[in-house]
Parts: C-alpha cells; structure tokens; sequence
C-alpha cells in the first residue's frame, strides 16, 4: 500500500509542479534569448544587459524568506497561486521596458513577485514524501530547469521571428506569450493543487492515513520553530555551496545564447543548439538523484557533480573547436543541474515545519544572489576584455569552490534520510 499511495501521490502531483516550474524559469531566463535582439533595442551594453539581468535575485532576495512562511501558514494552494499569477502579469510587463533603467525595474519587480515559489515547492515536497525518496522527487519536479530551456530555447527562437507584427519587436512578443501561461496556470492552481495529503479529495482515509504514518515515522528534525533555525549555523554556511551552483547556473543560462549566436549560427538555430544541452541535463539530474537516494549518500553527489561542471566550464573557457565548446557546455550544464537537485535534500535533513520554510526560502534567497553576480561577472569581463574565457573560468571557480565547501559543510550534518533508511530496514527485517 506503501508503495502504491506514494507512486499515486507522485503522478498526481510532480508533473503538475514540473509543469509550473517551467514556465517559472522559463519567464525568469527567456531575457536570455531576448538580449540577442532586445540590447540594441534599449541600448543595453553587456554589462547593463548582465547587471539588469541579475537584479531580478535581489527582488527575490528581499521577499524569499517572508513569502515561504506565510505559505506554511496560509496554504501552498492559495500563495502558489498568487505567486504565478503576479509573475506572469510582471513577466509579460517586460514588453513594455522603454530603456535601461524601466527594464532594470521590471527584472527586480519580477524577483519580487517570483519569491517563494521554488523553496516553497521543496516544502511541499516534505509534506508528501519521506526523506529517503526526496531526491528523486525533487529531481523529477527541477527537470523543469533544463526542460524549461528544451522547449523555451527554440520557441523563443521562433518568437523573436516575429519582429514587426503589429508593430511590436520579436522581443516584447516573447514576453508577451511566454508570461501568458503563468497567469492561467496561477489559476489552475486553486482547482488542482491541494495544501497536503489531509485536503486531497483523490485520497481515502487508508491513504491518508498510511502517508502520514509515514511521516511521523521519520527521526525528528533539530529544529521545526523559525527563529531558533537563524542561529543553526549549518542553514547559513550551506547557503555558500549553493551559491557557486547559483553563480554557474545562471551565468551559463543568461549568456550561452549569446555566446552560441556569436559562432555565427542564426537566431533559430541558436535556440535549438543551446537546448541540446538541457537535454543531456534532464536525464542526468534524475539518474544522479536516483543513485543519491539508492546510496542513502548526498555530499559527495553534490560535490562530485560540482567538480564535473567546473572542467566543462573550464574546457568551454580553454578549447577553440566549435565542436569541444559546445561539448564542454553539454558537461558543465549536466554537471550544474545534478548537483542542484541533490543539494535540496540537504536543508529538510534537520529542518521541519516553520524552520524548514524559513530555512529552505533563507538558503535559496541567499544562494540565489549567484543569479545576479553570475550573469553580471559574465558581462563586466566579457566588456573589458572582449572574451568570454574569463568570466567562465570564474564560474568554474564557483563550482569548484561548491564541491568543496559542501563536503565540509556536510560533515556537520545528520542525514534523516540515511537514518530513516537504517530505521526502515531494521523494522522491516525485525
């Protein structure tokens, strides 16, 4: 039954949560594939585009940790809701940036509506699913990441396309039809998903029952109360490794379109170039997630998929061949989005309830600030020394810098996963 009841829950709810999660990034990262156009537009140097690019992490920064406590307190239903609806009407606001300074407004604006969805999805994650499968899980719902990039990287492509009709720029259509989705979907929401498994009508009783047992069954967190989880050092020191991730991802997302572009392919062709990678991404961030949860082990996955990223990264800076930069992409991607997905089953190892939510948005807001310096370190040295080499070389750093600090971290921390595994085998061998 066991089984049965959790392999329900997951079909019921994690392809709808992936579903949300790629028009999230979709609208936080299509600005990529809008820079090949929308620069000269607005008269957006690299370092404006990098740095306007990457404000929208301080929006998300400010609000992250105060809109995922009041989702533990209101309800996932109605705060993912208003979440993506907010977004959505904030993304499609894009189209009508005028210069620099209204689309500097308009990326922080968007951080700030976007706060609290994706540490918020982690969350509903632990109300679900006990430790031991939440790798996998959380694999399956951040596919959305790369898929986002699968589908969004040729379908803006095509958009910009568009140029002229109805007298609006390829660029503001994609805004346009891109932020469309998250304002239906916010209502979706309110129909679809529900608080936990105690309001999910698609369940009995033996079944809700039988999840919440499970539940209670896993070894108590150190820390279910918020304010006692700011003084756990462990919540602010595991915001560092998760930060180099952050600075690679972003900086690889915002930049590899323009990077591909300048190889002289078209713009559609660059679309469909640069999702090849994400590709590879999906399939290696649930494989890795799967192996996580079958060794019961989650350090050295983050750091070993660190150090992969980092010698893609590394080889994109260093090779000349067209053909080794975009392999070394496809590594360092692969690389970057395994590790993430590992990652976030660190932070409800020891944190629950209203720690968990204050902790996991804490973590995420933080790290995120990676998004902003990322894309931005990427656009000042690409400004003053007229190569790309540099600002992948400090990406790479990053995610050497992660692979590291994450195994000493780490050493700090008591895996609940492991424990509930031990803890399962012994009663089920008793």
């Amino acid at each position: 039954m066991e089984d049965r009841v959790f392999a329900r829950a997951t079909w019921r709810l994690v392809p709808f949560m992936a579903l949300l999660y790629v028009v999230a990034f979709l609208d936080r990262v299509n600005v990529g594939t809008a820079s090949l156009t929308m620069n000269k537009d607005l008269g957006l140097s690299a370092e404006a585009y990098g740095f306007g690019a990457g404000i929208f992490f301080f929006g998300y920064f400010l609000f992250e940790v105060p809109s995922n406590v009041i989702l533990e307190k209101v309800g996932a239903r109605i705060w993912i809701s208003r979440i993506m609806l907010t977004w959505g009407v904030v993304s499609m606001a894009n189209a009508f940036a005028t210069g620099p300074l209204s689309f500097f407004v308009v990326r922080f604006l968007l951080g700030v509506a976007e706060a609290g969805f994706f540490p918020g999805m982690v969350l509903y994650v632990t109300y679900w699913f006990p430790s031991a499968h939440r790798a996998r899980l959380i694999a399956l719902f951040m596919v959305a990441l790369p898929l986002s990039n699968v589908i969004g990287s040729p379908l803006s492509g095509w958009i910009l396309g568009l140029e002229g009709f109805r007298h609006l720029h390829g660029w503001q259509w994609l805004f346009l039809i891109e932020g469309a989705p998250s304002v239906v979907l916010g209502l979706v929401v309110l129909w679809w998903l529900p608080n936990g498994p105690g309001d999910a009508k698609w369940l009995d009783e033996d079944e809700r029952a039988q999840i919440a047992a499970e539940l209670a069954a896993e070894p108590p967190h150190v820390h279910t109360s918020l304010w006692p989880m700011f003084g756990d050092p462990r919540v602010w020191l595991l915001a560092v490794p998760d930060f180099g991730i952050v600075l690679g991802l972003y900086g690889v997302n915002l930049w590899m379109p323009q990077i591909v572009r300048e190889m002289g392919y078209s713009i559609l062709a660059t679309g469909f170039i640069v999702a090849l990678p994400y590709v590879a991404a999906m399939l290696a961030m649930v494989l890795w997630a799967m192996s996580s949860d079958a060794r019961h082990e989650r350090i050295w996955h983050v750091a070993a998929a660190s150090l992969v990223a980092a010698a893609g990264l590394i080889g994109a800076a260093l090779f000349q061949s067209q053909l080794a930069v975009l392999l070394s992409f496809g590594v360092a991607v692969c690389g970057i989005y395994a590790a993430l997905a590992v990652f976030w089953t660190l932070p409800p190892s020891f944190l629950g309830g209203t720690a968990a939510a204050g902790g996991i948005a804490l973590i995420n807001s933080i790290s995120n600030l990676g998004g902003f310096w990322g894309p931005a370190i990427m656009g000042w040295l690409k400004q003053h020394t007229g190569s790309y080499a540099a600002g992948l070389g400090v990406l790479a750093a990053g995610m050497i810098a992660a692979a590291v600090l994450v195994v000493l971290v780490g050493r700090t921390i008591t895996f609940a996963g492991r424990a509930a595994a031990l803890e399962r085998y012994t009663r089920l061998n008793a």
